[in-house]
């Protein structure tokens, strides 16, 4: 699929998304609680790829000030109808790949059912990076295609009906592709369904690799 096209896919489904959702086993709430429970108490946290506000909703009474974001209109649309009334909370539509954050003004990035999305998953990752501040968090729940062999089974079967995947990751593989982002990975674990997930926590290092512009960037 062309860039276009995946945004389109996902525009026509929005309204689908949740029931597809609970067909894949029902491992959301359990890593929603995961991700909320990872970044409690966090000032200003980034959700990129927030769907239709299922983490939303979890992340929102733990956090300062949230700012979610979705690349397809419509799963912005959603989102802020069911959650709009909340007063901490930013809702709008951005492209993980073209993120226009200064350097460092995120205390977490909670990028939920998305890497595996990614037509270009180091230059995503660079991209969540750089707007960590040093010490801030990812946190990446993420759909593991190629765990199990029931897993393996479902996913070929969603790539019949043109779900966008560009990568099939075991929790394995994608620890290893989080590591090798300059990331440090404290927690994985796996949630069961029919597609598991794989919950990752990580945080940008602290020193060893901190520009001054890293040091000098304001929390705003």
């Amino acid at each position: 699929m062309s860039n276009d096209a995946e945004r389109g896919f996902w525009e026509q489904n929005a309204r689908r998304y949740d029931a597809s959702m609970l067909l894949l086993g029902g491992p959301i709430p359990k890593a929603a609680q995961l991700t909320a429970n990872a970044v409690r108490g966090a000032g200003r946290v980034l959700e990129v790829a927030c769907g239709t506000g299922l983490f939303t909703d979890a992340l929102a009474p733990v956090v300062g000030e949230l700012v979610a974001t979705d690349y397809a209109e419509a799963m912005v649309q959603r989102t802020q109808a069911r959650l709009g009334d909340l007063t901490n909370v930013r809702f709008m539509r951005r492209d993980v790949m073209a993120l226009d954050d200064s350097d460092g003004v995120f205390d977490a990035v909670v990028a939920s059912n998305v890497l595996h999305l990614l037509p270009d998953l180091v230059g995503g990752l660079a991209a969540i990076r750089r707007v960590l501040r040093p010490g801030g968090l990812l946190i990446a729940p993420t759909y593991c295609h190629d765990q199990t062999a029931l897993s393996r089974l479902a996913s070929s079967v969603l790539g019949v009906l043109s779900l966008p995947a560009h990568r099939r990751f075991s929790l394995d593989s994608l620890v290893s592709a989080i590591e090798a982002a300059n990331l440090t990975v404290s927690q994985s674990e796996l949630v069961p369904g029919l597609l598991p997930i794989g919950f990752v926590l990580a945080a940008r290092p602290q020193s060893g690799d901190t520009t001054q512009d890293d040091v000098d960037a304001p929390i705003v």
